[in-house]
């Protein structure tokens, strides 16, 4: 009886994870902001993308960000 084949560690860590979280600064050149202290306000007043602290750095989830743009258009759609 054959043993089935050893899966690469890296594919089940990353099951559903993205390959790369996204910085403040891809944020600003994503939506054109006019610096990354906007993000930080954002972040502040509770009304930006949900985003999470990796030690002192901050980075938001590719597929949250993408729900939070399109909550924003769907928003700005019905006003």
């Amino acid at each position: 009886m054959a043993s089935p084949e050893p899966t690469d560690p890296r594919a089940t860590l990353r099951g559903g994870l993205p390959d790369r979280y996204l910085t403040p600064e891809d944020l600003v050149t994503m939506f054109s902001l006019p610096s990354v202290e906007t993000v930080y306000q954002w972040r502040r007043k509770r009304i930006g993308p949900t985003g999470f602290r990796v030690g002192r750095y901050l980075r938001f989830n590719p597929a949250a960000v993408q729900a939070w743009e399109a909550e924003r258009t769907a928003l700005e759609d019905a006003a």
